[in-house]
């Protein structure tokens, strides 16, 4: 068996374990920062871990495709896979506490003005004290109630709000940080009463387009958005023209339709828009980094005594 692990991220501690797995279990594995420079020997593996798109839609013996993401809509696509009985995994679980921290980061930015004073105080000047907002007594609504909807959650009910409702398919999340959970059918009652709208979800054909022209227009007069998942879940036409007309109290954008951002954009010059260039994950924490290893070398053990994956994607829901 052959594993090839691509990730320039990784630390000698990383290394180390997965080495000591493929050992025990009697692989060959071998490590590279890009799936085009691949060691003799290793053109063909069984299991990568890592971004290898290429390997997967040329290399029929691949048996299964770990993905260091939480995303992998863009896996889904036909042709992807050169056997298509290759197993597909990914790091979701990974993610909720890096993102849920830039959730809050964006959102207290954004209601505390903190761009304005920062822009102020950049260029010298001592500025006055100005309106602001609070996550205290706040009605926040989290769509997408997965480990980083629920991360998140969490966090924010530290900061006291009115009360937190998560949105998902079937209306139903354990996490105790949520008053209430609905199914995703009463979005449009949940919206007028939000004043924070925290979204964190996958791509799939049912998110596309949830937060349409119409669904924005239901949200209050200043309430805020938080967009950590996909950008394809809005429509950025209609979120900058709500921003403009004042309708929004402003919006934090980490995802985007397309990436990067062209330049054209008018996104780029919309009043009250927070964009960040798709950092709110990614593996730059160590944390991160650590549990995204530890998820893979414990389904790799899985993999080698014939058990189902723990992180397997549904391909059917598309996460």
């Amino acid at each position: 068996m052959k594993i090839v692990v691509i990730n320039k991220m990784l630390k000698p501690k990383h290394r180390d374990r997965i080495t000591e797995i493929a050992c025990r279990i009697g692989a060959e594995v071998c490590f590279t920062e890009t799936e085009n420079d691949l060691p003799s020997g290793f053109e063909s593996p069984d299991i990568v871990y890592g971004f290898g798109v290429n390997i997967a839609r040329t290399q029929k013996s691949l048996q299964w495709l770990c993905v260091p993401s939480a995303g992998v809509d863009y896996l889904m696509r036909p042709g992807t896979f050169a056997n298509e009985d290759c197993l597909l995994s990914n790091s979701s679980g990974a993610y909720g506490v890096t993102i849920a921290e830039h959730m809050i980061a964006v959102t207290l930015v954004m209601m505390r003005r903190l761009t304005e004073v920062f822009g102020e105080t950049s260029h010298g000047v001592w500025g006055s004290p100005r309106a602001q907002r609070s996550i205290k007594d706040s009605r926040v609504t989290v769509l997408g109630t997965g480990d980083i909807g629920s991360c998140f959650a969490r966090r924010a009910r530290a900061f006291e709000p009115e009360r937190i409702i998560g949105v998902n398919r079937s209306g139903v999340c354990n996490d105790p940080s949520y008053d209430r959970v609905v199914s995703v059918d009463a979005l449009d009652e949940i919206l007028p009463e939000t004043d924070l709208l925290a979204m964190s979800l996958p791509s799939t054909p049912q998110t596309r387009d949830i937060l349409s022209r119409e669904r924005i227009a239901l949200l209050p007069k200043g309430a805020y958005i938080v967009n950590v998942g996909r950008g394809s879940a809005i429509d950025e036409d209609a979120l900058a023209d709500s921003l403009e007309s004042g309708h929004l109290g402003g919006a934090a954008l980490d995802v985007f339709r397309t990436e990067p951002l062209p330049q054209d954009s008018r996104l780029w010059k919309t009043k009250g828009l927070l964009i960040t260039p798709h950092v709110a994950g990614n593996l730059t924490l160590e944390h991160t980094l650590d549990t995204n290893v530890a998820m893979f070398c414990e389904d790799l053990e899985n993999f080698a005594e014939g058990r189902p994956l723990r992180y397997a994607v549904d391909r059917s829901r598309g996460y």
